[in-house]
């Protein structure tokens, strides 16, 4: 017999009970035992009672039902998609149902088929006291996710995720480094670990994994290019720090060819020289794991992601830099390449964006030639009034037009 206790929730006994399923995972299930809270103890004692004797486990294969929690359905539905989705994208979504999302409505109560609108949207209300709007933007993703799931399998009616307002997404400002300032960043990481990854990052406008994963087979002496193909990335996966191998990149788009310019041509080869001759000075400590990669140190180790996250801000801000982020090197290339004249069509394919308003939404506010090229045309197609002393042109008006009724809405047009 599985064990249960008594609950009041909403003036009614509930039996709620705690099992271990087949992986020896544990769940509670709430029960109705149908008696008001007020003058049916006995009988709802009574009915647990029935309840734990009569429940049956459910199976691995069978557990998802409307009648659990929606905790313990948002955990259940986490197993389900583990092997649909990537795996950073699984553990961001495991560490937010496990942290946040589960927690909160497993102490509610609230089963799966008694969700409503309102019970997210008063977890949101909660939480946007201590998180930015942000952090429940992509609460809301998970919990909408998992409820078209449990719509498409039948267990409740429709996705009342849907008539949640979630919050509106702050508008995140990245730093931009003009060439001044890139020319002053490359002289600080000159000498260091840091400083190929930096050139490629702000040469390339290559993401963090773009950059840990590039491989010499992707570097092309000859024809002249080098193929952004393969990512390495880390994630929290079932509460372990784990290192994630891609052999694709992000999206179809962010699979791109670009020209091996002379300088990186001799950058890369020095380096391959480099790791030739510590394979052989090394022996057998050398680390034969990440062969292949070219961003390992002098005994054949990876270079960790996060070591670009956390290390390389530190570093540069010690140096009197601004403070930013690894990634801001792909939006100072974005800025830069602007500042040229390059169209945001032909960065968009640079950066590798699966579409132009992605560019456009980051981007569009820093191209300020095509301001100038706007106020260049209306200057020709407008007839503007000399200058000549015009600020004495302006009278008192207050003593004018008192008997006309005012516009109320004079930007309507």
């Amino acid at each position: 017999m599985v064990s249960g206790t008594l609950t009041v929730k909403n003036g009614y006994y509930y039996a709620v009970l705690s099992y271990k399923d087949a992986t020896g995972k544990r769940h509670q299930k709430w029960v109705s035992t149908g008696f008001p809270q007020k003058g049916n103890k006995r009988r709802a004692e009574e009915e647990l009672v029935r309840i734990r004797s009569t429940f049956e486990v459910p199976t691995v294969s069978g557990g998802l039902s409307s009648d659990m929690l929606f905790a313990d359905y948002l955990e259940q539905w986490l197993e389900i998609v583990r092997a649909r989705i990537k795996p950073a994208t699984f553990g961001s979504y495991q560490g937010m149902v496990n942290s946040t999302i589960a927690p909160y409505f497993r102490k509610k109560g609230i089963l799966l088929k008694e969700l409503e609108a309102r019970h997210i949207q008063q977890f949101y209300t909660e939480k946007l006291k201590i998180v930015k709007p942000n952090s429940v933007i992509h609460y809301h993703a998970v919990i909408y996710q998992a409820l078209k799931y449990a719509m498409k399998t039948d267990m409740v009616p429709q996705n009342v995720a849907m008539k949640v307002d979630r919050p509106r997404k702050n508008t995140f400002q990245p730093t931009f480094l003009d060439a001044e300032q890139m020319q002053r960043l490359l002289e600080i990481v000159k000498g260091t670990r840091l400083e190929l990854p930096v050139l490629v990052a702000a040469f390339y406008g290559l993401r963090r994994g773009e950059v840990i994963g590039l491989k010499w087979d992707a570097i092309d002496f000859n024809r002249g290019t080098i193929t952004i193909k393969r990512t390495v990335t880390e994630a929290t996966i079932d509460g372990t720090n784990q290192i994630i191998e891609q052999d694709s990149a992000k999206t179809k788009s962010s699979l791109r060819t670009l020209p091996l310019v002379g300088s990186f041509r001799e950058y890369f080869m020095k380096v391959k020289e480099a790791q030739e001759l510590n394979k052989k000075v090394c022996g057998n400590c050398y680390n034969y794991d990440y062969d292949g990669y070219v961003f390992v140190n002098e005994l054949g180790e990876r270079m960790r992601p996060n070591y670009l996250t956390e290390y390389f801000p530190k570093f540069i801000q010690k140096h009197g830099m601004p403070k930013m982020r690894f990634h801001d090197l792909r939006h100072s290339c974005a800025s830069l390449l602007l500042a040229n004249g390059v169209p945001l069509k032909q960065i968009q394919e640079w950066l590798g964006h699966s579409d132009f308003s992605t560019t456009a939404n980051i981007y569009a506010h820093l191209d300020y030639r095509s301001k100038i090229s706007s106020a260049q045309a209306m200057e020709k197609g407008m007839f503007l009034p000399g200058s000549d002393d015009f600020g004495s042109r302006w009278e008192d008006m207050t003593d004018q037009g008192e008997d006309k009724e005012p516009d109320m809405n004079p930007d309507s047009d």
